[in-house]
């Protein structure tokens, strides 16, 4: 009946990951714990063809997952069964229905071991009461994502199904849940959690192309009934051509370009011209100016300083520069058809940067160091609309070519680079870029508020 079935799955929660060879982070002498069961402890009017689940907290060694450390008993009565294991997700699957309007109890106990070798604190119990009648209902799709017919999907998307009760997690795999690009398979890795299986390509999906995604009849619920099998397709964004420069204007010929304020805290070495507009020369503090005629002159800069107030044409040069550098903010900021949404979910530390558009609406960190991986003639542009922060020591390299003056950070918010840390490409921040104790940049700083510099090297990209 579809109102006991209702009432169990709303309380089934099951996290599961479907390959074996799921890698976690397991801690020596850290004990796993049993996170979650299904039926929940207290459940009742199970349906009486139910299987038993019970999740952990980090993948366990399968040979300690057995009918030894994992049983469903009827009073003192042992209820006869199989017990498989995927993931992180023990299920016990009885040989006959369950006995109507019975309170059966699981034990998983301290045999079963994670795969350092480590028990659970304690034998894990639950219980639950058996209704009347078996489950017989199709368990359907829900909501998928990408949605049907959605197009200019970011080529890193997981793909997502959520189905309307837990499933059996071993019915969700490779085999069940495929995507394909025409005819061709997609290489991926399924996962399978709470009520929600996702499919993760091991490869970027290509630019401007169709994919479809299917779940065959293969899956099943917990009671074995099969799902009706639904496949949608969908378009990724970006580009199959290449992506265009941000074109800097006269901002270009500036290595550092503020409207408010330059100040450096401590002695640093600048190879470039720093421009400041419309904001006077006083405002560039901590580089020890001599004035000239139109420009500045410092023992930290290798090239010039200029600033709104100083003899003609700087002010009208800056005022051009300013704009300019403005008109870049925004070009940076309106590409469309982006070719990565929301990577890392923000935190792209550790990660290798392959060309195109990359788009984050929250602010996105570096916490590791990064790649930014491509040819001489590549172009990459990252869109965030929050700050950017890089930790300290922490590094960008770039390889295959990639070259700094192709690679934009365009920034709503504030940048700011850890100490001792090292950046690549042009920073155009709408709010301010600083520069912690000993950061260096191969590249431009553009902000349209202040720049802060502490003891840092930065030299302009050839």
């Amino acid at each position: 009946m579809r109102t006991m079935k209702s009432i169990f799955t709303a309380m089934t929660l099951i996290m599961v990951f479907v390959l074996s060879g799921c890698e976690d982070d397991q801690e020596p002498g850290v004990r796993p714990t049993v996170v979650s069961t299904s039926p929940v402890d207290g459940a009742t009017n199970v349906a009486v063809n139910s299987s038993v689940t019970a999740n952990f907290s980090v993948a366990m060694d399968p040979t300690t997952i057995t009918n030894v450390s994992f049983t469903v008993a009827q009073g003192s009565a042992l209820v006869p069964g199989v017990v498989t294991y995927t993931g992180t997700t023990a299920t016990f699957t009885p040989t006959n229905l369950l006995t109507e309007s019975t309170l059966f109890t699981a034990t998983i106990t301290t045999a079963a071991r994670n795969r350092n070798g480590d028990a659970i604190l304690s034998n894990e119990i639950f219980s639950f009461t058996s209704g009347l009648t078996p489950d017989t209902s199709v368990p359907l799709v829900s909501l998928t994502s990408p949605l049907s017919a959605a197009t200019n999907v970011g080529r890193n998307n997981t793909i997502t199904i959520t189905f309307n009760e837990a499933m059996d997690p071993a019915t969700i795999n490779a085999a069940t849940f495929t995507v394909k690009k025409g005819t061709t398979a997609v290489a991926g890795t399924v996962t399978y959690s709470g009520m929600v299986a996702s499919f993760n390509p091991t490869n970027t999906l290509d630019a401007s192309a169709t994919y479809t995604a299917a779940i065959s009849a293969g899956a099943k619920d917990l009671a074995g009934n099969t799902l009706a099998a639904t496949s949608w397709n969908f378009a990724t964004g970006g580009s199959t051509t290449s992506l265009a420069v941000v074109e800097l204007g006269a901002a270009g010929n500036y290595l550092l370009l503020a409207k408010t304020a330059i100040n450096n805290v401590s002695t640093s070495a600048l190879t470039g011209d720093l421009g400041l507009s419309p904001a006077a020369t006083s405002y560039i503090t901590g580089l020890a100016l001599t004035n000239a005629t139109g420009f500045a002159t410092s023992a930290q800069v290798t090239g010039k300083v200029y600033a709104a107030d100083m003899a003609d044409p700087t002010p009208i040069n800056l005022t051009t520069a300013v704009n300019n550098m403005t008109t870049a903010y925004n070009d940076a900021a309106g590409r469309l058809s982006p070719d990565f949404l929301e990577l890392g979910t923000g935190n792209i530390g550790g990660r290798t940067l392959t060309p195109g558009l990359y788009k984050w609406t929250t602010s996105v960190t570096m916490p590791a160091s990064i790649t930014i991986s491509g040819g001489a003639n590549d172009v990459w542009i990252f869109q965030i609309s929050g700050d950017l922060l890089m930790s300290n020591a922490v590094n960008m390299t770039l390889t295959g070519g990639a070259q700094a003056k192709n690679i934009f950070w365009q920034v709503a918010g504030q940048a700011t680079f850890g100490t001792t840390s090292h950046v690549e490409g042009v920073i155009l921040s709408m709010t301010g870029i600083t520069f912690q104790t000993g950061a260096s940049m191969n590249g431009r700083a553009l902000a349209q508020t202040a720049i802060v510099l502490d003891a840092n090297a930065i030299t302009q990209p050839q």
